[in-house]
């Protein structure tokens, strides 16, 4: 996501946990640690690169090589953003994505930014883009919602991958046995469609008839992946957005009901909870259509409860669950005026005591422990058949 696009936007607008996943959370401290994998649940099958469409969640550097050094989402290429790494490298984070632990959990390079010059692509190629939406431009347009210039769509991203493989491959079977040893991801891909729409007075009810086309047109995608190759592919659904600062701050509410046990907006998590629902029943028919095809859900939303609900034992600081490390002001540290990257913005002294790095993107440590929730759950999926 495109915390100053978001900002001009605004301004221009005026589960229980089991005991499994308590021990994956130790395993994973070994492996994260080394970047290898051990053992048969957790690195079933060869795969020998990864494939990466999305937004800001997943972004390794492609949107600040489209909008530069003054642009908006620029802030990423700076400091604070990357602290964690050492340098900025424009994740929007303070450090690792989850595309980078899956790549470090498969025992792969991290996989670089397609519009990177001079990089290797031989592990897998990341076409995400922060700030994209699913669907294009016009579709909100023709509703009066003001997407970001920059903004490559999924439908963009596939056309990338496209010519990406027609430049690499010396034909079509070649592709094809290439992607039969590569995981695919879609997503997460979609937040933006509804932040960019919800920040310009939209409705829940009215944004609620937005879903059904964008999951076809996620599911449309995904189908043209698996038709050019692609057998083990994840498509990721949305988090819990009611529990960001981001929508927390902008939709406030006097109301207590209107939160629920861990202080999150109910009705906003319940609008990410009927558009992952309707993803999931989507990808259930794509499966049908593809039975020789590995098509797996990624559970961002549950991979966020487990965070939050058990923030304090994965050693975050309960008080700040809801607050960003990087920004000022109000109950979250978010404010639209002076975000993470704005000059005299300071992050907090220790990121990883924190879920929300900025107020609208996740801290590394944050995304390490939803990747080790959706490793759990994915790895032992990816079938070596297909």
């Amino acid at each position: 996501m495109q915390e100053q696009a978001l900002r001009s936007i605004t301004m221009t607008m005026s589960s229980k946990i089991t005991l499994r996943f308590l021990l994956l959370a130790f395993a994973s401290s070994l492996l994260f640690s080394t970047g290898r994998v051990h053992g048969r649940a957790a690195r079933p099958c060869r795969i020998d690169a990864i494939y990466q469409f999305g937004d800001s969640t997943s972004d390794t550097g492609n949107l600040i090589r489209i909008v530069g050094p003054n642009g908006f989402g620029a802030q990423a290429a700076r400091l604070p953003y990357g602290e964690t790494l050492g340098k900025p490298t424009g994740r929007f984070s303070d450090g690792r994505l989850i595309v980078d632990y899956f790549a470090m959990a498969l025992g792969l390079p991290l996989v670089n930014p397609s519009l990177g010059k001079n990089l290797s692509f031989e592990h897998g190629v990341n076409f995400a883009v922060a700030g994209s939406t699913v669907l294009n431009s016009s579709f909100y347009a023709a509703r009066n919602v003001t997407v970001p210039a920059s903004d490559v769509p999924l439908r963009l991203q596939l056309n990338w991958f496209r010519s990406y493989l027609n430049s690499t491959c010396g034909s079509q079977d070649e592709c094809g046995k290439n992607l039969k040893r590569s995981l695919v991801i879609v997503g997460e891909m979609g937040s933006n469609d509804f932040l960019y729409s919800f920040l310009q007075g939209k409705s829940i009810p009215e944004v609620m008839t937005y879903v059904p086309p964008l999951v076809e047109e996620t599911i449309t995608v995904t189908r043209e992946l698996i038709k050019l190759g692609a057998s083990k592919v994840v498509v990721f659904g949305d988090f819990a957005i009611g529990c960001s600062p981001i929508y927390l701050t902008s939709f406030k509410s006097n109301d207590s009901n209107a939160y629920d046990d861990e202080g999150c907006l109910k009705a906003y998590n319940a609008f990410s909870q009927f558009r992952n629902t309707n993803v999931q029943v989507a990808l259930a028919k794509l499966r049908r259509e593809f039975p020789h095809a590995t098509i797996l859900y990624g559970d961002y939303y549950n991979g966020y409860e487990y965070v939050l609900r058990r923030a304090s034992y994965l050693g975050f600081d309960p008080k700040s669950a809801l607050k960003a490390c990087c920004g000022t002001g109000g109950s979250y540290n978010f404010n639209f005026t002076r975000m993470c990257g704005s000059t005299g913005i300071t992050a907090c002294p220790n990121p990883n005591e924190f879920i929300s790095w900025d107020g609208v993107h996740l801290t590394q440590a944050a995304h390490r422990r939803i990747t080790e929730y959706n490793i759990n759950k994915i790895f032992p999926e990816l079938s070596c058949a297909t």
